[in-house]
């Protein structure tokens, strides 16, 4: 048999990576943070960061030392290199993977932004369509812009009780893609700011029939998997599956991680992509905050995740008591099929057959009182010291985390408790959100097409020229592009009046918009 010599070249190449990431798992009995530890301090390092771990330089308990800068290194021999791990780094991805059940695991520090902008770089070519979830974080829409692709947005269903977006359906995935067959990609959030869950097993199947590949933006879900939670993304069939770690598990704010699996996305493809959006000067800090985390699910994490799910159930147990302020979820909201007015017809995320919530999200309604979600959120601030993750008008999204103890999540409920003792109850508002609006222009041409600035009260039929979202949860409400009908502008209005403060992309005055200029 002949060889060739690039063809034997190769194979060395091969066999030595492969050595290294063999000698890279053997070192992996100590931990990434005892190593950044142990590191040998008297090392001169002639290169970056420029503190040169130099703790004295802030003073004696200054910023520094308290931020642990002797650990906070670059890519120095023995520490890998996160652009093309081989050794500790690469061990850590390999042990991601094997816990969420991942084909291959890409460890980021710039957040879970960082791993959608490279999902949609890696699959869809210049200019081509996507199929997306009108309720996609901003970053997706930031990703389709640098690609100039054509979006066919899903509008999922409503929550009539919180006005918040319900789940995508397989069946809207199923028609879309028959409509637009030349569509390279579908996106969708799962779960949600709300803690909303779609059907991913459902949209995967409708997808791959078409040998389509799916996204799933489960930022809100790196928890998923685990305990009696719903199962992840990853194990549903998604092909890529980025999630935030410092959301919901025990890792410094800015770490995720991304999932990539299956033949439909070349693994080579998204390494280079997360290499295009990721810095190459990863915080080897966020780095050892990634690798404890982990290391803390396969040690502890069965014990740690049966703690955090009865102080959960407690919690809800305790807001039974609610009268007029609903607990999404308790056993006796006021929406569902625990409990409910009679005649009323709107769904909860408890109550609707065959959807699927995250109890970890206490989504708090106030539909039944005279408070907005963000009234209720600042009494929290002021009377009780509680900060909320979130609030919209009808609603307050108080997120827990494996870090929540039994006795602040009975502080937070029992604020709650005094709270409605207090509450005059109201026939329930509604809010319904607008239909998807009629699309101009594509998003990229929209940007660079002339305009101005009008009210958002006048500008109905005007076209939208920036983005306008609430943030959070930092989903689109505009999109540039799209026609501005009454109900949105309405719509609108609506939010600022109940206290929600509306973001646009030109950073303008409140209670204004850019849109074309008419010509």
């Amino acid at each position: 048999m002949q060889y060739s010599e690039a063809g034997v070249e190769a194979g060395t190449e091969g066999y030595r990576k492969a050595q290294k990431r063999k000698e890279g798992r053997r070192r992996m009995a100590e931990s990434l943070y005892e190593k950044l530890k142990g590191y040998d301090k008297t090392m001169l390092p002639m290169h970056m960061p420029g503190h040169k771990r130099n703790l004295l330089l802030s003073g004696a308990g200054g910023y520094l030392e308290a931020l642990s800068a002797d650990c906070d290194i670059t890519e120095v021999a023995g520490f890998d290199n996160l652009a093309e791990p081989e050794g500790i780094l690469r061990a850590i991805e390999e042990r991601t993977a094997a816990l969420w059940h991942s084909d291959e695991a890409y460890l980021l520090v710039n957040g879970s932004t960082c791993g959608i902008l490279a999902g949609i770089y890696a699959t869809v070519r210049r200019g081509g369509t996507v199929i997306a979830a009108r309720n996609c974080h901003k970053s997706v829409y930031n990703g389709l812009r640098l690609r100039e692709a054509k979006v066919v947005c899903l509008l999922p269903e409503q929550d009539m009780e919180t006005g918040a977006c319900g789940p995508v359906t397989p069946a809207a995935v199923e028609e879309a893609l028959e409509r637009n067959p030349e569509a390279q990609l579908v996106i969708l959030t799962s779960p949600t700011y709300e803690g909303v869950v779609s059907d991913v097993v459902g949209i995967c199947e409708a997808a791959h029939a078409k040998g389509v590949p799916v996204l799933v933006d489960a930022a809100h879900g790196a928890h998923f998997g685990f305990g009696s939670f719903p199962e992840s993304a990853v194990s549903c069939g998604a092909d890529l599956v980025v999630q935030s770690l410092h959301k919901t598990l025990p890792s410094l704010t800015q770490t995720a991680v991304a999932h990539r699996s299956g033949k439909l996305v070349s693994g080579a493809a998204y390494r280079e992509a997360v290499n295009l959006f990721q810095t190459s000067s990863p915080s080897y800090l966020l780095l050892a905050s990634i690798e404890g985390c982990i290391r803390l699910l396969e040690e502890n994490g069965e014990a740690l995740f049966a703690d955090w799910q009865e102080a959960l159930s407690e919690a809800y147990a305790q807001a039974d008591a609610l009268k007029h302020l609903t607990l999404i979820g308790a056993e006796k909201s006021r929406t569902g099929r625990a409990g409910g007015r009679p005649g009323e017809n709107s769904y909860s995320g408890a109550g609707k057959p065959g959807l699927l919530r995250d109890r970890s999200k206490l989504v708090v309604s106030t539909v039944w009182t005279t408070l907005s979600g963000t009234a209720l959120m600042e009494r929290l601030r002021r009377e009780y010291h509680i900060e909320a993750e979130m609030a919209q008008e009808q609603y307050l999204v108080a997120m827990t985390g494996m870090g929540d103890t039994r006795e602040g999540l009975s502080r937070f409920v029992g604020a709650l408790l005094e709270i409605d003792a207090g509450c005059r109850p109201v026939p329930g508002k509604r809010a319904p959100y607008p239909a998807l609006p009629v699309c101009r222009q594509g998003m990229a041409e929209a940007e660079e097409l002339p305009s101005e600035e009008c009210r958002i009260a006048m500008s109905v039929g005007r076209t939208a020229a920036e983005y306008v979202w609430a943030y959070p949860p930092g989903i689109p409400l505009l999109v540039p592009g799209e026609e501005i009908s009454k109900e949105m502008v309405d719509f609108l209005l609506h939010k600022e009046e109940g206290g929600v403060r509306l973001h646009r992309t030109s950073r303008g005055a409140e209670g204004w918009l850019r849109v074309h200029s008419i010509r």
